[in-house]
């Protein structure tokens, strides 16, 4: 299998391109010598320094485009965990009934342009930012208040009365709900309805 190593916007060292191709080289073992795969490689200046090295591997079998990425303190990172994760892809692929197979040049013609930039990618969505805030107990009347505060449509907060994670949320209808995660998939009890008020001197 032929493994193009390239850089988004960055040189790639010897070493890293050698590292990539040996990892890669697993992939041969299921693979015949007529696929290609694209290991790009990039990095983010806005994210953590644990996340910063982003690596993208674009593979093509039968005519299908298998697509996986990856981020890490290192390149060499990186290439770790989404070599596992497009091996598995792989596998899986193969593993499925196909309906047709499209000819090897048509995969080649894909990864070539896919390599020299002039085809069109799609980039897996992924966590582009992470965002950490202290959270204080408070009552749920309080929680409302300040959601309200904030002009939000839902609120994360920790509910003082049982010192659980929780989130208020606007309903459609004008009301509130709230949803309190429960570890081990138990369902928190509905809530009794609210009792009508009775007239004044009626009977019970």
């Amino acid at each position: 299998m032929r493994t193009i190593v390239k850089g988004k916007n960055i040189d790639v060292p010897e070493r890293t391109r050698t590292y990539a191709e040996r990892k890669m080289a697993r992939l041969e073992r299921f693979l015949d010598d007529r696929s290609e795969a694209v290991v790009e490689l990039s990095t983010e200046q806005h994210r953590i320094s644990e996340d910063s090295r982003i690596v993208e591997i674009t593979l093509v079998i039968d005519g299908e485009t298998l697509r996986s990425s990856a981020a890490g303190p290192t390149h060499e990172a990186g290439i770790d965990e989404v070599v596992d994760k497009i091996e598995r892809r792989a596998v899986d692929h193969l593993e499925r009934p196909r309906a047709g197979r499209v000819r090897p040049r048509e995969e080649k013609e894909l990864l070539r342009r896919i390599a020299d930039g002039t085809a069109e990618t799609v980039v897996a969505p992924r966590i582009v930012k992470t965002k950490r805030f202290a959270i204080e107990p408070m009552f749920e009347e309080d929680a409302i208040e300040r959601m309200t505060e904030l002009g939000h449509d839902f609120f994360l907060f920790v509910n003082a009365e049982n010192e659980r994670i929780a989130v208020l949320y606007r309903r459609a209808d004008g009301a509130y709900g709230l949803i309190e995660p429960v570890v081990g998939g138990a369902y928190t009890p509905k809530r009794p309805a609210p009792a009508k008020p009775t007239k004044a001197g009626g009977t019970s």
